[in-house]
């Protein structure tokens, strides 16, 4: 069965809880209570192993990161990544400034040869077909 592992945004957010709900496939939640060595490395390796690696961005994020990982995979894996940029989840939005910096990573990715959207619907469609 095929694999998702679910990167991007944290901070509670209930991105993950909706999108789990739609899926027809295995996925992966890095999301853990207390954050340890062990997960970390479990981390890793559920990035190499899964067969798609999606980074799902939304206002709620306060670090970059995840930023960093969706362009660094969408360099050495073009064909399984995958990203969301979902401007007015949870009731917060991106500044003009931060909304014009995605969209220039969403350009970036996609000229790398991944693939982007724009709402978990469309995401899940993708990964359940």
């Amino acid at each position: 069965m095929k694999k998702v592992y679910l990167g991007g945004t944290c901070n509670d957010s209930k991105w993950r809880d909706e999108l789990m709900k739609m899926l027809e496939i295995a996925y992966f939640n890095p999301v853990v209570d207390d954050w340890t060595p062990d997960c970390q490395a479990e981390e890793i390796r559920q990035r190499e192993i899964c067969d798609y690696l999606l980074y799902v961005i939304t206002p709620e994020m306060t670090g970059v990161y995840s930023i960093a990982e969706v362009v660094d995979d969408s360099n050495k894996y073009p064909e399984k990544t995958l990203l969301c940029v979902m401007p007015g989840y949870g009731g917060l939005s991106f500044t003009e400034g931060q909304l014009r910096s995605l969209k220039a990573v969403e350009k970036m990715i996609k000229a790398n040869g991944a693939k982007a959207f724009d709402t978990l619907e469309s995401v899940a469609k993708i990964l359940n077909t």
